[in-house]
């Protein structure tokens, strides 16, 4: 169940968010849903790959473990990354848009779920290291609520980019299937397909003309950051390694 409304400081003021990470808030996954606007961010860590969802459109996710319900970086009740992927951060906050009178969409405002798991009661007993307040006494943004605000907008205008990214990839035929087979032992392996990547051929291989209609969109260096990012599976290999029995 959900209970999302706008967020303000009078109804919200007293407003306190848990910030560890762990099963509970959902954080026990081996992959992640992303956005392009964080794809420089997310390459220094993880391994960045797509996903063809039911309509065909292409979607990005950063794999974080190597089964079910495994996120490899999820330790201790804290993501061990310089990164930790945008819809992770957000806690129980997201963008809404309000309706102007005569019916059209407003101006992009933060709106809260006031029954997600984050949400801390200021009577409850909770370490204060592990929350965060919302608003600060006197009724303005606390820090917390800024970083979370430019985590919003990062989101709003990956979810805006997405198509039109995706489509200059293609047309660039630069999009192809790719499944990863990791092997830690004899009795130790894992397949992982129905993934599509960036070819690191077809783009050495483009054209001045191809480069250049990539880069006056702003889509080359993310082309780049993609495909280097698949050098993190090497580091999802080695956090894997040091969990299994006897490492």
């Amino acid at each position: 169940m959900t209970r999302i409304v706008l967020l303000n400081n009078v109804d919200h003021h007293d407003l306190s968010v848990a910030v560890t990470h762990g099963a509970a808030f959902g954080d026990a996954v081996n992959q992640v849903l992303v956005f392009a606007t964080e794809w420089q961010d997310l390459q220094r860590e993880y391994p960045i790959l797509f996903r063809r969802m039911e309509d065909g459109r292409l979607q990005s996710v950063a794999l974080v473990g190597l089964e079910r319900d495994e996120n490899l970086f999820l330790r201790d009740g804290a993501w061990h990354a310089r990164y930790v992927p945008a819809l992770h951060q957000r806690g129980p906050f997201s963008i809404g848009l309000t309706r102007t009178e005569d019916g059209s969409d407003g101006e992009p405002m933060i709106h809260v779920d006031l029954d997600h798991p984050r949400i801390v009661d200021r009577d409850t007993h909770t370490d204060a290291g592990g929350r965060q307040a919302v608003f600060l006494p006197h009724g303005g943004n606390t820090p917390y609520l800024e970083n979370v605000s430019e985590v919003l907008r990062r989101i709003h205008a990956g979810v805006a980019a997405n198509d039109a990214l995706f489509d200059a990839f293609e047309a660039e035929r630069l999009i192809e299937p790719v499944a990863l087979e990791i092997i830690l032992s004899e009795t130790s392996k894992y397949t992982l397909e129905d993934f599509y990547t960036i070819s690191g051929e077809r783009l050495a291989a483009l054209d001045g003309a191809a480069l250049a209609r990539l880069h006056a969109q702003g889509f080359l260096q993310l082309a780049f950051s993609a495909v280097a990012s698949l050098s993190n599976v090497t580091r999802l290999i080695d956090l894997k390694t040091n969990r299994l029995p006897g490492a």
